[in-house]
């Protein structure tokens, strides 16, 4: 979750290299229904890190963009995805018609129209949603796509919001905060309090309206810079509102074409929950929505001197069903420091290091979460004399501190047969699949959730979950099951 925390004064972020959504989309398939077309680009040379200019403005690098052209017919659209609908929806929600911060908004803004009897037709607040709009999204402490700043555009808004000037010199639940500098205008910064303890900044300009979810991370850049995520200078604030396009930039890619409908990019930092240290070239997902449907397109960094990988043993792997599916090369040598710092001895790091060969595999399945996708990846052997190391980096490295447990964590439970040796431990998670109640130790689950984290090696093939359902399906395909 956001923490509402004041913003640290520390030095501007350095740029990451650009991304590239190149020809070498190996495998992302959207299935049920749907004609998902792959996109198509020419690679490009390597560009050196150059600052962006969101972030020389004061505005933090976002880990999610969606490019509308309807907030109010996006839920409808993204039904159409069964991908879409069952995992990037967590996190796209809070425009739904029937979520509680939606209709806490419409709520507080109705009392205000009425209370101080407002010219406002009381279809404006939804028309508001039925608008083009850009939204820029960062994620939470628990790694979900929290805050957004929404960029809005509507004919004579600013003309029509007029009335809330005066309204905001006695209203206990809006009020303004200061005065932004938008071409030689000075323009009203206003907060908006609803549902008791949220609150929301904005302000309008022209045609353009700025929303930003979180005031917490409002910050003046005349008091230093900061590194926080999602923090937004008021710089930012008024660049947007003069007009300027900051954030298809951050993902590489020019301004959305006429005839789509609907973008989503989503970076690989969100999808990816960790394992992007191992697939470095990963940089996220996009997905266009025209008339013709869907089509989904993978971005990837370039790589200096990236030798070809045989990808073939990746999707043997892989169950029918997955509703995204990547295969990238794998960088494993860069990892011993991490394995060793996370708990691994430098024998098993080592022979980690160098048994896996270069490619991996992740796949998010519809019944499972966007944050528990499958890891695939291959071995040099399939003898098994690999699995006391595997064995020790699992129980070092997988667990959380358990309250309730004597040795603070769950025992590794070990299952053997023929070619295949799995480890899994049980893991105290509010966000976990499982509920408390249903574990066999109801009362050592620490909070209302836990996961069943599992890692298991089929002759030369590596996988690994937070969701063991998805490691059994698995082995099932690796069974022919």
């Amino acid at each position: 979750m956001s923490d509402n925390t004041a913003s640290p004064t520390t030095a501007t972020p350095v740029a990451k290299p650009a991304r590239r959504w190149p020809a070498l989309l190996i495998g992302l398939c959207l299935v049920a229904g749907v004609a998902a077309g792959l996109g198509w680009f020419m690679h490009k040379p390597k560009a050196p890190p150059t600052a962006l200019a969101l972030e020389k403005l004061g505005l933090s690098r976002p880990d999610g963009l969606l490019e509308a052209h309807s907030l109010s017919q996006l839920p409808k659209d993204l039904l159409a995805v069964p991908f879409l609908k069952a995992t990037l929806t967590e996190d796209f929600v809070f425009y739904y018609e029937a979520h509680a911060d939606r209709l806490g908004l419409i709520g507080s803004l109705r009392r205000i129209i009425y209370e101080h009897d407002l010219k406002l037709q009381d279809s404006l607040i939804e028309e508001l949603f039925d608008q083009p709009a850009d939204v820029a999204l960062w994620r939470g402490a628990d790694g979900r796509l929290k805050d957004f700043l929404l960029v809005m555009d509507r004919g004579g808004l600013a003309k029509v919001l007029e009335p809330l000037a005066k309204v905001a010199l006695d209203d206990t639940q809006l009020s303004k905060l200061s005065d932004l500098r938008v071409g030689g205008d000075d323009v009203a910064l206003y907060q908006l309090t609803y549902n008791a303890s949220k609150s929301l900044v904005f302000a309008s300009h022209g045609d353009k309206l700025v929303v930003l979810s979180n005031p917490t991370k409002l910050y003046d850049p005349a008091n230093g810079p900061s590194e926080e995520r999602g923090s937004v200078s008021t710089t930012a604030l008024a660049a947007l509102l003069n007009g300027d396009k900051l954030f298809p930039e951050a993902f590489g890619l020019p301004a959305k074409a006429p005839e789509v409908k609907q973008r989503i990019s989503v970076n690989a930092s969100v999808l990816a929950m960790g394992y992007q240290r191992f697939i470095p070239n990963f940089a996220g997902l996009r997905f266009d929505m025209d008339d013709k449907g869907w089509h989904s397109f993978l971005a990837m960094d370039e790589l200096e001197n990236q030798p070809d990988f045989d990808f073939k043993p990746i999707w043997q792997a892989m169950p029918m069903g997955a509703s995204a599916c990547v295969t990238l090369p794998l960088a494993a040598a860069p990892q011993k420091p991490l394995l060793v710092k996370l708990g691994a001895d430098e024998k098993a790091a080592q022979a980690m290091i160098d048994h896996v060969t270069g490619a991996a595999g992740l796949c998010w399945y519809a019944d499972s979460r966007l944050y528990t996708p499958l890891l695939v990846a291959s071995l040099n052997e399939d003898d098994g004399k690999l699995d006391a190391d595997l064995g020790q980096l699992f129980g070092s490295m997988v667990g959380a501190y358990e309250n309730n447990v004597a040795e603070h964590a769950f025992p590794v439970v070990e299952k053997q047969e023929g070619a295949m040796h799995q480890w899994q431990r049980q893991v105290s998670s509010n966000f976990g699949p499982y509920l408390a109640k249903d574990s066999l130790q109801p009362d050592a689950i620490t909070g209302k959730a836990f996961m069943r984290v599992s890692l298991a090696r089929h002759g030369s093939t590596l996988l690994f979950s937070l969701d063991d359902k998805l490691v059994d399906k698995a082995l099932g395909t690796l069974d022919k099951r």
